[in-house]
């Protein structure tokens, strides 16, 4: 009897295509499609139901089972109310990586080994490696594509009994698997952006929830040159949506360069990008994949998905880690996350709570 994997399907090309190899390779696949989110788009459309009827098709085409379960209620509690929390706290955070660690590695996969699987699977660009009780997690093949950086805080226990089948595979190579096997999802649009905004404004999602408080733009050197909407709608090298054109001609261009959360205002530089610069920052909420940390370690790190990694050292202090850069780093944001590298292998990673100019 061949051994049950679940499969969580998302309704899009990569999950389908997860599902299509795992068959092939002659597992007993179940297709399990979460709603995490119930309210509708700015269109008036729930985008988990057009998401779960290619669920639906895909599974028919590929003759494998499948099941619903709602997960909104974990999500706002465990994902969305932090999300607000830190936009309160003036921070940028990234719901993406929490919602990894507390709800598809979490209820999720508590789920469908309920249903009997001996693996779990998704459609994430990662490789993973088991020995023993050590799980690794190790980058994609397709480095345009690597997960990794929003698998950094999954715990290691959560990863056994996982499955990663798009680890050896560029996308366009699952694009044309799609096709060619005839999947619903082949041509779909990857989704963009955070989950549960969907294709509204950000900003009038966000005031829904977090009044916004206008305040002051200022130079650093003192000059006020405008008026922001509220700080929670700005992150740090930010350029676009500033309002500022022709202060100081076209040589140029505006950009944040720090929040000041306690007076409500939003400094900015023209021109000079030199303030973006740091030289180190303070990790918290550190989480290890299948290593075992010393106290200094020299490895690479990523502030930010798809940034190339950059060469660090890491000091371990009373259980967070001061991270100093090789070379000055552009726009390290507090409330992102710092993941960490060695060769092919993320070694997990933390929060960023200070940034040292």
């Amino acid at each position: 009897m061949s051994e049950t994997v679940v499969v969580g399907m998302s309704g899009g090309v990569d999950s389908s295509v997860a599902a299509y190899l795992l068959k092939k390779q002659g597992y007993n696949v179940i297709g399990l499609f979460m709603m995490n989110w119930e309210e509708p788009d700015g269109d008036g459309v729930c985008c988990a139901e057009a998401d779960f009827a290619d669920v639906r098709r895909v599974c028919a085409a590929l003759d494998i089972p499948y099941y619903s379960v709602n997960f909104a209620a974990e999500y706002r509690d465990r994902v969305f109310a932090h999300f607000l929390e830190e936009y309160r706290a003036g921070r940028t955070p990234n719901p993406d990586v929490l919602c990894n660690r507390e709800i598809k590695f979490g209820p999720f996969r508590d789920y469908a080994l309920s249903l009997g699987a001996d693996f779990i699977a998704t459609g994430h660009y990662c490789g993973i490696e088991h020995d023993g009780d050590r799980h690794r997690l190790k980058k994609a093949a397709d480095d345009g594509k690597d997960q990794t950086y929003f698998l950094n805080q999954v715990r290691e226990e959560q990863l056994s009994n996982v499955l990663f089948p798009l680890a050896a595979l560029p996308k366009s190579e699952v694009r044309k698997i799609a096709e060619e096997t005839g999947l619903a999802t082949a041509k779909k649009k990857d989704s963009t952006g955070i989950c549960f905004i969907g294709e509204r404004n950000f900003r009038k999602f966000l005031q829904t929830y977090l009044p916004a408080q206008p305040g002051k733009i200022i130079t650093l050197e003192g000059e006020t040159v405008g008026t922001h909407v509220g700080l929670m709608y700005y992150t740090l090298g930010q350029r676009k949506g500033l309002e500022l054109g022709g202060k100081r001609g076209e040589d140029g261009r505006w950009f944040v360069v720090e929040k000041d959360l306690k007076n409500n205002i939003l400094y900015v530089s023209h021109g000079d990008e030199a303030p973006l610069y740091s030289k180190a920052c303070r990790v918290s909420n550190l989480n290890w994949l299948g290593y075992m940390p010393r106290l200094t370690i020299d490895c690479t790190a990523k502030f930010r998905y798809r940034q190339p990694e950059q060469k660090v050292k890491i000091k371990l202090e009373n259980g967070t880690a001061l991270v100093e850069f090789a070379e000055p780093q552009r726009a390290v944001t507090e409330g992102q996350y710092a993941v960490f590298y060695d060769d092919a292998y993320c070694l997990g990673g933390g929060v960023i709570e200070e940034v040292y100019k």
